[in-house]
């Protein structure tokens, strides 16, 4: 019997787990850069469309407040994935 762990009861199912906003914390730098990404290759395709191009300024400034809901959005679907791997 040595080695062995006693049974214990089942741990809550919020036990240990990454609360959403530190999931989120952790994730805004990189989906915040995705958004800036994004926004400034919809400008360079919004001239083929007459509009003025989008600088690559205006692109990070515009991804800091729209990196919110994308970070929210990648935190939930990180959340999942974690959940689903440990069921």
């Amino acid at each position: 019997m040595s080695g062995t762990r006693p049974v214990s009861r089942k741990a809550h199912p919020t036990e240990g787990r990454w609360p959403l906003w530190k999931l989120g914390v952790v994730l805004y730098p990189f989906t915040a850069a995705a958004v800036a990404i994004n926004l400034f290759l919809l400008g360079l395709m919004g001239q083929a469309l007459g509009l003025p191009a989008l600088s690559p300024h205006a692109a990070l400034i515009l991804s800091i407040p729209l990196g919110l809901p994308a970070t929210w959005a990648a935190a939930r679907w990180v959340r999942h994935l974690i959940d689903e791997a440990e069921g």
